[in-house]
């Protein structure tokens, strides 16, 4: 599977496929070992990338991310879908321009959220999210291959634990072409499968959330669940056994951390 277009139509059909896990890679580095345990696809974060960078996430501009994006697509064979925020503009133009983008950086599929960036006002008004969505796949859709677009409904990221508005907002976005609905922070099995069932037949994806408990891949499959990613979740994991080591040397003067670490040899062996 090398070409784009191969990609596009095996990513899409994963969605049909029953429920996967797609994990966030958050440099080439992390692309490729996770290219090497077996996964289907992988997907871009803009948290872990933002982080990578030194920057808070939402600090990395349209060039930003899509430059990264095409690192990483053009890191392992994968099919790659991109965390491209909100479109990086307020104007349906803003987020059909970066759908355009992310397919010439080598993405199969994006995200385009509903939130603004704004503390005041961090979630658009419903009739212009709705807008923004119809200029993203109508951008998809004059693509030369399959390309999934995923919508979001951010409120219970930004503080507004609406489930009502949340689910007339992916209703819409269904309504309007996206391929994948998306409700990032969502706390409770009930609340994934409304979501569930208020978008049917259209897959959903779950984002992993450590509120959820110790939910499984099966459980998550069994509310009707078609995709898993984890946003920042890796990356965090990653920067915690950094945090760890380092506080270990800075307090106590100790090493014990070097115990758990994965072997040079084999580490760089993953990388020839």
């Amino acid at each position: 599977m090398t070409s784009q277009a191969d990609k596009a139509a095996a990513f899409k059909a994963l969605h049909a496929q029953g429920v996967f896990v797609i994990p966030n890679p958050w440099d080439v580095g992390s692309a490729i070992l996770l290219a090497r345990e077996g996964y289907c696809a992988l997907a871009t974060t803009s948290a872990g990338m933002a982080w990578a960078l030194g920057r808070p996430d939402g600090g990395v501009g349209r060039e930003g991310a899509l430059a990264h994006a095409r690192a990483i697509a053009g890191a392992t064979e994968l099919p790659v879908s991109g965390d491209l925020e909100n479109g990086f503009g307020d104007a349906p133009a803003d987020c059909a321009e970066t759908v355009r983008g992310a397919a010439a950086a080598g993405l199969v599929g994006c995200s385009i959220e509903d939130s603004s960036g704004r503390a005041d006002a961090p979630i658009y008004p419903f009739e212009q999210a709705v807008a923004r969505v119809q200029a993203a796949v109508a951008a998809a859709r004059a693509l030369p291959f399959p390309f999934t677009l995923t919508a979001r409904a951010e409120n219970f990221l930004h503080g507004r634990p609406d489930l009502a508005d949340t689910l007339r907002r992916l209703q819409a976005f269904a309504a309007a072409g996206a391929d994948v609905l998306y409700a990032p922070g969502l706390s409770t099995r009930e609340q994934i499968a409304a979501v569930v069932k208020a978008v049917a037949p259209k897959p959903v994806n779950a984002l992993v959330n450590p509120a959820l408990g110790a939910i499984t891949v099966t459980e998550l499959g069994a509310l009707g669940v078609r995709r898993i990613s984890l946003g920042g979740l890796l990356a965090r994991a990653a920067y915690s056994a950094h945090l760890r080591a380092a506080r270990e040397m800075a307090s106590t003067g100790t090493f014990g951390f070097a115990k758990e670490v994965v072997p040079f040899a084999e580490l760089n062996g993953m990388f020839r």
